[in-house]
């Protein structure tokens, strides 16, 4: 019996099932058997090709998508259900990653919600809403009553969700609708517990409207019908819940009020606020908007909870208006709002107009002053403050050549966490503008914004914060869930600014060459940031590891995440609790979330800081983690690219890689040249951490090959080489040579360092 029984229903609409079966049949699992519920000749020529590796299941043409589930459902052998449209998609490896989560559930849950993205006829991969409330959830089990504001806001599809098997047969008669968002809602409703897996694990393909037959009328009302048959639901099922507690006093016995629902409260709001949102943004002809809007009123009014309280503000009015039935005003109240607002956005708009003009001008007017040769202006991350491998330059700047006063771009809430005395400017001031008007050397690990002017005498330093693995640049454009609407002409003409690009291998150069195309000169000089690994000693290493409350002789492993462009929110990918246990009391885990993360909710706070777990997100710089660290565990970050100069353990951990290939891109095959043992899951993970596999000669084999290729030009010296060549004018010949890898010592171990 497999794990997950894929169920593929529906006809082949515009050869959208071609797709989906040739990605599943080139990613076979054995835990995961496909289904296909084949609807019309197209459909099952389509997935005849296929009838060696699934089971297909020719289903007459016409029969709607409930049917099809059924039918599906009815051959599957899996412990699990995942209904697929044939029009929608899977992210490589969306399957296995799926299968692996439900064999870890216990027996009481029957849903599994998960990520989606969602693609139209023009975009692919466009995020969800749903990443935060998944990861809100966690990877617990919960009962709908606790999670209840979570679970019933997550988009209602049967594609972001699994079903237990034998809770589909239990409650197949009230699932089995061609309403898909009904049997979405009524599976969370009618299960026991819920869990929930914050990855993206199915496309929701969105046809052109204009594709589709036209909508009637009846189809407005049905999404009223729909709510007040669940809500209805909800209260049927509280009812007896609250019975077979045996309550002692039950509605309609003693006059007692019926028990609260807070599934019940919950679909109530989404209800309301989904027939106001279609009221406002979906045309109707005035006849079917009034009796959409009669009928809602009645179902708000007829549904509407004991004690429920408005919100305030215009959603409140909105609201009450909705309940009185009054339509006439409610479409005043919309006419006087759209007026409202579209004075706002004019006066917003002048005042921005005029702001800015006052800025530019200023700005042009500090452009015709000469160029101050000892004028330096840096910026690292988005003006996040001193950091990366413009802090480092910055540093050997003021030892190497004094007379060159640099001043740092930050943001106001990062200006007070700046060292003491740096001389900083904030965007949009007055001397913001002057200093990056006048300023010979303009440093910066991103761009600057593209309203800067390049003087032809003013040089432009681009330092860049890490080895490419994943595409950038102009190679995004055939990755839109990566790109997310960059505009790639302004994209260039930020790059046509560049004099220099930092780079500290010679994969880094050519894929900077081939991302950034432009005429800027490659300084193969090494990764400024890096030099400290070379240059920290053993005090150094045990300072920074009593800093951060590491005992000695404990064994320190940073997990260091990077970004995926297809998740909202941030939440680990491992179970950092069970983990923490089988590694033992002498391993601290040191846990770094991405900056891109920065200011959300951590989903560390209920591990706390144990002495076990310790959560590092906030901890500047990240150069201190990696000397901390015995052993770096990553996935994707090009934080192993740094790690490896300290020529440690790194291992890879790899859940997703193939969904993250697929939707960012990337230059070279991890799994193939990875600088250590690679995990697939946690058991994976955990079986090479608790053994020799971590640090054993496999591992120090793959790290050589590794170095060799990306640790080329950083040696400790890159700093010097870099202020030498670009602010003190020094020639190629007369830079210190890179030395050779074979040469170099690293700082020491922590081991080492006691």
């Amino acid at each position: 019996m497999p794990e997950l029984s894929v169920i593929v229903h529906g006809p082949n609409t515009q050869d959208r099932l071609t797709a989906l079966l040739a990605s599943l049949a080139a990613h076979p699992h054995p835990e995961v058997e496909v289904v296909v519920a084949a609807v019309g000749a197209w459909a099952q020529e389509t997935a005849a090709a296929y009838a060696s590796e699934m089971l297909v299941l020719p289903l007459p043409d016409g029969t709607d998508d409930a049917t099809a589930r059924s039918a599906g459902a009815a051959r599957a052998s899996g412990r699990w259900l995942h209904f697929v449209r044939a029009e929608d998609g899977l992210p490589v490896g969306a399957p296995r990653m799926v299968a692996e989560r439900l064999a870890e559930l216990p027996d009481e849950v029957d849903v599994l919600l998960f990520d989606h993205v969602r693609s139209t006829w023009d975009t692919s991969g466009l995020p969800s809403d749903d990443g935060p409330l998944l990861a809100r959830a966690g990877r617990a089990a919960h009962r709908l009553d606790d999670i209840a504001r979570t679970a019933l806001r997550v988009t209602p599809l049967l594609g972001n969700r699994a079903l237990r098997t034998p809770f589909w047969q239990v409650h197949e008669r009230q699932l089995t609708t061609p309403d898909e968002p009904f049997a979405s809602y009524a599976a969370l409703l009618l299960a026991d517990h819920i869990a929930a897996l914050n990855q993206v694990a199915y496309d929701h393909h969105e046809l052109r409207p204009e594709s589709l037959p036209p909508v009637t009328p009846e189809d407005h009302y049905t999404l009223v019908d729909r709510y007040e048959t669940l809500l209805t639901l909800a209260l049927d099922l509280t009812l007896a819940r609250h019975r077979a507690a045996a309550a002692p006093s039950l509605p309609g016995s003693t006059g007692d009020a019926l028990p609260r629902s807070l599934p019940h409260a919950v679909l109530y709001d989404v209800m309301v606020r989904d027939c106001l949102r279609t009221f406002a943004r979906v045309p109707m002809p005035d006849p079917v908007a009034r009796e959409f809007f009669r009928r809602a009123a009645e179902a708000a009014t007829r549904h509407r909870p004991p004690g429920h309280r408005r919100p305030a503000g215009p959603e409140g009015i909105r609201r009450s208006l909705l309940e009185e039935n009054a339509y006439t005003r409610y479409r005043a109240f919309q006419a006087a709002n759209r007026a409202r607002r579209a004075v706002k956005s004019a006066v917003r708009t002048r005042s921005r107009q005029v702001t800015d003009a006052l800025g530019d001008r200023h700005y042009r007017k500090a452009l015709s002053q000469p160029v101050n040769p000892n004028l330096a202006v840096f910026a690292a991350y988005w003006n996040r403050g001193v950091a990366c491998n413009p802090a480092a330059i910055a540093a050997k700047l003021t030892e190497l050549a004094p007379q060159i006063h640099p001043v740092w771009v930050v943001t106001p809430d990062n200006a007070p966490l700046l060292p003491p005395h740096t001389d900083h400017v904030l965007p949009g001031t007055r001397r913001y503008r002057e200093v990056l008007a006048t300023a010979k050397y303009l440093v910066n690990n991103v761009n600057y914004p593209n309203a800067i002017v390049k003087r032809p005498d003013a040089i432009h330093l681009q330092t860049h914060h890490g080895t490419p693995l994943k595409r950038m640049g102009v190679d995004q454009m055939e990755f839109p869930a990566a790109a997310k609407g960059l505009d790639f002409p302004a994209l260039l003409a930020r790059i046509d600014r560049w004099d220099y690009s930092v780079s500290a291998n010679s994969h880094s150069t050519r894929m900077w060459e081939r991302a950034y195309p432009s005429r800027f000169v490659s300084l193969d000089y090494g990764y400024p940031r890096n030099d400290v690994f070379y240059t920290a000693t053993a005090s150094d290493i045990r300072a920074i590891r009593d800093r951060l409350g590491i005992p000695p002789a404990h064994r320190a492993i940073l997990y260091a995440p990077t970004h995926r462009d297809y998740e909202a929110g941030w939440t680990p990918r491992l179970d950092l609790a069970t983990l923490a246990d089988r590694l033992g009391e002498d391993t601290v885990l040191l846990i770094r979330g991405h900056y891109f993360y920065d200011g959300t909710p951590s989903p560390l706070t209920a591990l706390r800081r144990t002495g076990r777990i310790i959560d590092v997100s906030a901890y500047d710089p990240v150069e201190d983690l990696a000397l901390a660290a015995d052993a770096l565990v990553t996935d994707y970050s090009s934080i192993m690219f740094d790690y490896a100069n300290l020529d440690r353990p790194i291992v890879i951990y790899a859940d997703d890689w193939e969904t993250y290939r697929s939707t960012r891109g990337v230059y070279f095959d991890l799994m193939a040249e990875s600088p250590g043992p690679v995990a697939r899951t946690q058991q994976d993970l955990t079986e090479i951490l608790t053994t020799e596999a971590w640090h054993d000669e496999g591992a120090a084999k793959a790290r050589v090959a590794f170095r060799r290729r990306f640790c080329e030009y950083d040696d400790g010296r890159a700093a010097e080489r870099v202020v030498r060549r670009v602010f003190l004018g020094e020639s190629v010949d007369t830079l210190p040579p890179v030395t050779p890898l074979e040469d170099r010592t690293p700082a020491p171990s922590p081991r080492e360092a006691l």
